[in-house]
């Protein structure tokens, strides 16, 4: 059987389930999860590869998570669709991931407009059957609901978090990618810089540790990140946008910041398999989601061509 390769683009609502099934197929934790809507700003990509069997060949299936396809109010929300509209260009298939809990709304039709603008082959994957519990004899006619929106090749139940149905849907996947080469190193499991999934895992423990608009006003970056033998040393700012959101991230005595920090630093341990030194900060920037160049800043693509390129500046001799 031929070697099998390419991009699956992750396409849903806020909340959808995109990032927890992008880490239960990859069998690792490479996007950040919340109850909080827009949890994901950037592209993610996750790595998979898999041996041949018995009824599926080898191949590399490369997944993309994107942000929750809604309507941007701000340069943040802007840039945040701008990298699922990059997703979806050129991708070899899309899943469509819908919550089985929810009912059609309106703003659903525009995840559909998006994936026949693609022009992409499309699996509907009908998420969270884990919480219908009696009533899962509504799946059947939910499920030829839904086949009546498009041409997909496969409508697929599941359930991320439980695992349900994920075999069936890799062997789904696998046998809509086309024949193609291996795009990364057998041993590559995301193209993220271990940095910005600092800043992620940093930003995770603010969303889950606190409320009301304090998590959407809220952004990471790493100022230092220094890898030695035994020890990553890792100054990171939590920017948000008002003097009293500061004031809750420190919190009374500077205990949430202690909480988020030592959280935070547990989860990049994990992550990088090291003994890990977190400093935290957090700055004020009033307005910083509506500042084009700052949400820019935010892009770790951006980030690492300005580390090379200060690098290359500091090795020209005066």
């Amino acid at each position: 059987m031929a070697f099998r390769s390419g991009f699956a683009c992750i396409l849903g609502r806020p909340n959808a389930g995109k990032s927890t099934l992008l880490n239960s197929l990859a069998g690792e934790k490479l996007a950040i999860v919340s109850p909080k809507p827009q949890t994901t700003r950037n592209r993610i990509l996750g790595i998979i590869n898999l041996p041949k069997q018995k009824t599926r060949p080898p191949a590399q299936v490369v997944l993309i998570d994107t942000p929750g396809l809604h309507r941007p109010e701000s340069s943040l929300g802007r840039k945040m669709m701008a990298e699922v509209h990059e997703a979806l260009n050129g991708c070899d298939l899309v899943l469509l991931i819908l919550d089985a809990t929810r009912k059609w709304e309106s703003g659903d039709q525009a995840l559909v407009d998006a994936m026949k603008a693609a022009q992409s082959p499309a699996l509907l994957l009908l998420n969270k059957i884990d919480l219908l519990h009696k009533d899962k004899r509504k799946l059947l006619p939910l499920m030829e609901q839904y086949a009546k929106l498009h041409e997909f090749r496969e409508v697929i139940p599941i359930s991320a978090r439980t695992r349900e149905g994920l075999d069936t849907l890799m062997t789904r996947l696998v046998d809509n990618l086309p024949q193609g080469p291996r795009y990364f190193p057998e041993d590559q499991i995301t193209d993220q810089p271990a940095r910005f999934m600092a800043a992620e895992l940093i930003r995770e423990q603010v969303l889950l540790g606190t409320r009301e608009e304090i998590p959407h006003s809220v952004t990471v970056l790493i100022e230092q990140f220094e890898e030695k033998p035994k020890l990553t040393h890792i100054a990171a700012a939590i920017y948000c946008e008002r003097e009293g959101q500061k004031r809750i991230l420190i919190g009374h005595k500077g205990q949430m910041l202690k909480n988020i920090g030592t959280a935070a630093r547990l989860e990049i341990e994990k992550t990088l398999g090291s003994k890990v030194y977190l400093e935290l900060f957090v700055k004020v920037r009033p307005g910083w989601r509506e500042s084009r160049g700052f949400v820019e800043e935010l892009d770790w693509r951006r980030q690492l061509e300005n580390l090379v390129g200060g690098e290359r500046r500091r090795e020209v001799p005066e």
